[in-house]
C-alpha cells in the first residue's frame, strides 16, 4: 500500500463530519469533483470503501468508522508537532471563538469583563459556526470557544453554561402575529427558513428528532447566513424563521417575535470548550467569568 498523505486524511475527516460531499467541499473551500476523486483515491490506496453513497445520502462504512478516530489522532499529532516548532513573536493573547448561532450581544457582558481583567493579554475574537470553532480549538488555532450545543466536540472539555429557547420570527402583518404564543402545529403549512445541516450537524439532528415527534414537516427554505438578511426576508413576507431567543435584540420593522410552545425542547445550549491538557493561562479566569455572566 502506498503511503497516505495527511491532506487526504483531512479531506476524509471533512466529509465524515458532514456526511455530505457538497457541503464538505464548501467547508473545505474546494469544488466537489476533486474532493470525490481524492476520496476515491484514498479508498483505492486503503483497499476499502470508506463511504456508502445512495439516494438516501452518505454514511460511513465499518472501515470508515474504524479509520476516523485514527485519522483525527494523526492530524492532531501533526498539529502538535507544528506548534512545537513554530516561533510565535506575537504578544501573548487569548484567542476566543464565538458561536454565530446566537446573537453576538449575548456575549458582550462577558467580553467586557474579560477585557478589563486580562491585563497585558490581548483578546482576539473569531465568530463562526460551532463545527468550525471545534476544529480550530482542536488544531490549536483557538484557545477556547463558546459553542452552541449539542455539537460534536470530540475530546474537548466542555463547560455547559446556558440554554436559549427557540422562538418564532414572523411577518408583523401575518394573521398569526395576533397570537402571543404559537406552536409548531400553527405554522405547519407556512414556509420556514431553516439552516443547512453542515452548519451545525448535531443540533440539526436534535431538532429533526423534535420535529418528527410533533409531525412537523413544513416547506423549509434555505436560511441566509447573515441574520439581518434573514430577518429582512421575513419582513418581506417570504417566510417565517425559528431562531434562538437572543435574536430578539435585533429589531427590524415588519418583524414580530413570538414565544414558541416547543421552544424549550428545541433550545440551544451554550458551552465553553477548550482542549483539555493544554490549558491557557487565562482559562481559569475565562471559566469563572463565563459562569458569572452566561450561566442560567
Amino acid at each position: 500500500m502506498r503511503t497516505l498523505d495527511t491532506h487526504a486524511l483531512s479531506l476524509f475527516c471533512g466529509v465524515a463530519r458532514c456526511l455530505n460531499f457538497r457541503q464538505a467541499a464548501e467547508q473545505l473551500h474546494m469544488t466537489q469533483p476533486p474532493l470525490s476523486r481524492a476520496i476515491r483515491l484514498l479508498e483505492e490506496r486503503l483497499g476499502a470503501r470508506l463511504f456508502e453513497r445512495d439516494t438516501q445520502g452518505v454514511a460511513l462504512t465499518q472501515a470508515g468508522r474504524t479509520l476516523l478516530p485514527q485519522a483525527l489522532h494523526i492530524l492532531d499529532l501533526l498539529e502538535v508537532a507544528q506548534a512545537s516548532l513554530r516561533q510565535d513573536s506575537a504578544p501573548v493573547r487569548l484567542r476566543l471563538g464565538l458561536s454565530s448561532s446566537v446573537e453576538a450581544g449575548l456575549f458582550q457582558p462577558l467580553l467586557a469583563a474579560l477585557s478589563s481583567q486580562l491585563g497585558t493579554l490581548r483578546l482576539e475574537l473569531t465568530a463562526a459556526p460551532s463545527p468550525r470553532l471545534v476544529t480550530a480549538v482542536r488544531k490549536g488555532q483557538l484557545d477556547a470557544a463558546l459553542l452552541a450545543l449539542p455539537s460534536a466536540t470530540f475530546e474537548l472539555a466542555v463547560q455547559p453554561l446556558a440554554r436559549q429557547p427557540m422562538m418564532l420570527a414572523l411577518p408583523a402583518s401575518h394573521r398569526l402575529a395576533k397570537k402571543r404564543k404559537l406552536g409548531l402545529a400553527d405554522i405547519a403549512t407556512e414556509p420556514i427558513f431553516w439552516f443547512e445541516r453542515a452548519r451545525q450537524p448535531a443540533f440539526f439532528d436534535h431538532c429533526q428528532r423534535v420535529f418528527q415527534r410533533h409531525g412537523f414537516a413544513p416547506t423549509f427554505l434555505r436560511e441566509a447566513l447573515d441574520h439581518h438578511v434573514l430577518l429582512s426576508e421575513v419582513a418581506a413576507g417570504k417566510g417565517m424563521a425559528l431562531l434562538v431567543d437572543s435574536f430578539r435584540a435585533l429589531r427590524l420593522a415588519g418583524v414580530a417575535y413570538r414565544q414558541l410552545a416547543e421552544g424549550e425542547a428545541l433550545a440551544v445550549g451554550i458551552g465553553l470548550a477548550w482542549r483539555d491538557g493544554r490549558d491557557h493561562a487565562a482559562l481559569p479566569l475565562l471559566r469563572q467569568l463565563a459562569q458569572e455572566h452566561l450561566h442560567r
